[in-house]
């Protein structure tokens, strides 16, 4: 029985899916099973997947009619065999030493149930943006999963079976916020962490929560912060807000998706793709001074070192 199951729940996922995939089959810790729920697909997803599992036995795919995240997640959960569990979304990319450091880690801390990961933000064709990181102690990441900010990123995380299942598994009323209920219950029976080292490349695109999704988000993370205030008797301050998505259709919000890419892009020292966003910020909205500010800043600035 291998130590550690890879969970990834997929659902319409064609067009990242053979990335994510292969970053988990190419980890330099190789002694694992990866468990995949195609979730009611109706692309190509379960036909990629199960090339996929025809070359590697570590592969299980479970196929079925749609039933949603939660669902999905605590599906794969009870699948799982191993001591250890990786998340994995079907649009990221785990870089190849992810593994082998967290489970390093969470070895050598066994008070620690959850360890996750800084990770590396890319577009949707993978253009490098910036490394986003976060505190990595307990008390640090306690204290902002109480105020409503998910201080480990969902699909950098590894976590102790045992101790997910004493907490109850992903809990569907929590939907949209359902990782922060789990890490304020997963820190009520033990640490969490972040390592100081990228471990996943995380894709922003267009296929984002809608402006009324983002609402139920932050609803379900106020719900779940005053639930957990009251489970361990202290008074919170939730100090949640709307998680920042691409924009869809509207002009003005997809010209606000271009300069915060470039923004990110500026802050990575990616010179390129700083004025490659500021000009499609630009074509959105020739008249806003926005766009216009980030290029010239691209023209008349030096960086310390240039583009990765």
């Amino acid at each position: 029985m291998a130590p550690l199951s890879v969970l990834m729940p997929v659902f319409n996922g064609e067009e990242y899916l053979s990335a994510a995939v292969e970053s988990v089959l190419s980890q330099t810790y190789r002694d694992f099973e990866f468990l995949i729920v195609d979730d009611g697909s109706t692309d190509s997803t379960l036909r990629i997947l199960n090339g996929y599992a025809s070359e590697d036995e570590r592969l299980r795919i479970i196929s079925r009619e749609h039933k949603g995240l939660v669902a999905s997640l605590n599906e794969l959960l009870g699948y799982a065999e191993g001591r250890f569990i990786a998340r994995m979304d079907a649009d990221d990319i785990s870089l190849p030493g992810r593994f082998s450091a967290q489970l390093r880690f969470l070895e050598e801390n066994p008070d620690v149930v959850c360890v996750g990961g800084d990770y590396e933000a890319i577009d949707g064709d993978g253009r490098f943006l910036r490394t986003c990181r976060y505190f990595s102690t307990d008390d640090e990441i306690q204290e902002l999963l109480l105020s409503g900010s998910t201080h480990i990123c969902h699909s950098t995380a590894m976590m102790r079976k045992d101790a997910v299942v004493a907490a109850g598994g992903y809990k569907d009323e929590y939907f949209l916020a359902e990782d922060l209920d789990l890490w304020l219950r997963l820190g009520e029976v033990g640490k969490l962490a972040n390592l100081g080292q990228a471990t996943l490349r995380v894709r922003f695109h267009n296929h984002s929560l809608s402006e009324q999704s983002g609402r139920r988000q932050l609803e379900a993370a106020r719900a779940a912060c005053e639930h957990a205030w009251e489970r361990r008797g202290i008074h919170g301050d939730f100090k949640g807000s709307l998680n920042w998505r691409p924009g869809g259709s509207d002009p003005a919000l997809r010209h606000e998706h271009m300069l915060r890419y470039g923004e990110w892009a500026w802050d990575g020292k990616q010179r390129r793709t700083t004025a490659l966003y500021a000009m499609r910020a630009i074509r959105e909205r020739p008249t806003a001074r926005g766009g216009w500010r980030l290029l010239a800043r691209t023209l008349l600035r030096p960086f310390e070192s240039d583009d990765q």
